[in-house]
């Protein structure tokens, strides 16, 4: 259905949980590393339940390598604090991939500046500066889901 990716993620249980609506959406998860963590940590495993051996997942050494891979055809929404355009503007399509940063850092710039018109951002009251990163996940990922009018098997 969709694929989400999680560039240079550090925090275990929210990259477990992300697994979780993975599965549960029939989307592919992509690591980029370095990850800040080990997927046998403990942690990770517990987030993800059992699930973790069922949830698509695709491993990338680099941004650099995800990002020549991913190059067009493929559609990237980048979600970042950095934009005004909220995600409920986009047409979401299958395939597209979603594209979130550190817990701590967000995106790179340089991602960011490459593409601006696919640039998303969740919008939210100033003083809060982010969501956590699974309930962002969740947000984007499921307003995609209602657009595509996912049925279960």
């Amino acid at each position: 259905m969709f694929n989400v990716v999680l560039i240079e993620p550090e925090i275990p249980p929210n990259t477990g949980n992300i697994a979780r609506l993975c599965l549960a959406t029939k989307s592919r998860l992509h690591l980029v590393e370095p990850l800040g963590f080990s997927v046998s940590d403990r942690q990770l495993k517990r987030a993800g339940m059992d699930y973790w051996s069922k949830v698509d997942v695709q491993y990338w050494k680099s941004l650099t390598e995800f990002e020549t891979a991913t190059r067009s055809p493929n559609r990237r929404y980048f979600l970042t604090t950095k934009c005004q355009r909220s995600y409920w503007e986009a047409k979401f399509s299958q395939g597209d991939y979603l594209v979130f940063g550190r817990e701590t850092k967000g995106l790179p710039e340089s991602l960011l500046s490459s593409e601006p018109e696919h640039c998303l951002t969740i919008p939210m009251v100033s003083e809060a500066r982010s969501l956590n990163l699974a309930t962002a996940v969740a947000i984007v990922l499921f307003e995609g889901v209602r657009q595509l009018h996912f049925t279960r098997d």
